[in-house]
């Protein structure tokens, strides 16, 4: 079960709320301050823009920019809060939809004002989740149109480009960019499609501007692995790794896999970076979806990359020919490195994909397998060259046939509001 730590000091303008297992109603939300008027629109913006908030969903963009680009790009605009967390390990964006939906919800409504955006959807697959939200908008009605959408469960389905493809009635596939949809989007209108953590933070700080820093600077993260049970707290930037890691229940881990998959694998040594996007993103590798996954002593990294690589080439949307094959082939690689059935060139196929696989591919899933093998190979050298040599004992009874299961952790549980009143699952696009 995953659980929620709340911070010892809990940072002013917490997304986790007063009361993380139980669902908000909007009465309660309200009584803490939101849905106000007090600040508008631009001013809005410009706290945004003082602040530094970036993207919460992986890549860490700058939201202000991304706002802006929408409300540039003409005609009449569609906003997107995607709760559809794809990367394994995390469980913050179902967990804020449960909880939390009058804080998105906000967040949703204030980027429409701020782009002038005229429709409204929540793209999610979690059941609960939809349920939550649905029993939200019926409390407190938005200002402007909001749809719930619901999709399929897969690593690729909250790609922003699968986002939009899924709400105009397709597949929950990505497509070719450009364009992006802050170009064209949904029916062919500029959309903003925003993770639900960031519209969450851009509620908080239209309730509570002179906390904006505070505000920019923490994030949410699913923590798992090692001998501790998963934890989703709220941390400032800044901590490092192992500060996380001793704190929450996981003393001197081997390494980690960072940001869900995306970040690939850093070792002992690379705990001592801070959490951070940019500090990290200079040391090669990534916060992303800030999922982290720390590596037991005495664990093997080379099963966790076998068990990451198994999950990609499953999840592949098997819409490009170079995405199958290198999925396949990376994930067939690093299980044989695991299984000790490896050949004496596989260290050599594995540096010739890490290179040349990246940017192939539609979306970022085969950048992802590159990187879980350039990761291994640049971490942890001496791992990979005795497992070319011998059999690895801690990998012999760890290397299952469909390791990509062990990478998941489970929601927080929350509790619905005593006098919730049940919400029909109407399902599929409006």
């Amino acid at each position: 079960m995953t659980t929620i730590r709340l911070p010892t000091a809990r940072p002013p303008g917490s997304v986790l709320g007063a009361a993380p297992h139980l669902a908000e109603s909007a009465d309660a939300y309200r009584a803490a301050g939101g849905y106000g008027d007090a600040t508008g629109p631009q001013d809005l913006l410009a706290h945004l823009d003082a602040s530094g908030l970036r993207g919460r969903g992986g890549a860490a963009f700058p939201a202000a920019v991304k706002l802006r680009s929408v409300r540039h790009s003409g005609g009449s605009p569609v906003v997107v809060a995607n709760g559809e967390e794809g990367e394994p390990g995390s469980a913050k964006d179902r967990w804020l939809l449960r909880a939390r939906p009058h804080l998105v919800l906000d967040g949703l409504a204030r980027a429409a004002a701020v782009t002038g955006a005229v429709r409204g959807f929540v793209y999610l697959s979690d059941p609960v989740a939809a349920e939550s939200v649905r029993r939200a908008l019926a409390e407190h009605p938005p200002p402007l149109p909001v749809a719930v959408v619901e999709t399929g469960h897969t690593y690729v389905a909250g790609e922003e480009t699968a986002v939009v493809r899924r709400i105009d009635g397709g597949p929950a596939l990505p497509t070719a960019k450009p364009p992006r949809p802050f170009e064209r989007g949904v029916g062919g209108a500029p959309t903003l499609v925003s993770n639900v953590e960031t519209l969450a933070r851009i509620a908080l700080t239209a309730t509570h501007p002179d906390l904006r820093r505070a505000i920019a600077r923490h994030t949410l993260v699913t923590l798992s692995g090692g001998p501790a049970a998963p934890v989703l707290t709220e941390v400032p930037y800044g901590i490092t790794l192992r500060t996380l890691a001793a704190r929450y229940g996981n003393p001197d881990p081997a390494g980690a896999l960072m940001g869900g998959l995306f970040g690939g694998l850093v070792d002992a040594p690379a705990l001592d970076l801070p959490l951070d996007p940019g500090a990290l993103t200079a040391a090669g590798t990534a916060l992303g979806c800030g999922a982290i996954r720390f590596l037991a002593p005495g664990s093997c990294p080379v099963t966790t990359a076998a068990d990451a690589a198994a999950h990609l080439a499953a999840e592949s949307a098997r819409q490009c020919g170079v995405c199958v094959s290198g999925t396949a082939a990376v994930g067939k690689a690093l299980y044989g490195l695991a299984a000790g059935t490896a050949g004496p060139d596989t260290a050599d196929s594995l540096l010739r994909w890490s290179r040349g696989l990246t940017g192939r591919g539609a979306c970022g899933l085969l950048d992802a397998a590159a990187g879980i093998a350039g990761s291994l190979l640049r971490s942890f050298p001496e791992r990979v060259r005795s497992h070319l040599a011998a059999p690895c004992p801690a990998c012999a009874d760890a290397v299952p046939a469909h390791g990509r299961r062990r990478l998941t952790v489970a929601v927080p549980e929350v509790s619905s509001p005593p006098t919730a009143a049940p919400v029909p699952a109407l399902k599929g696009t409006p």
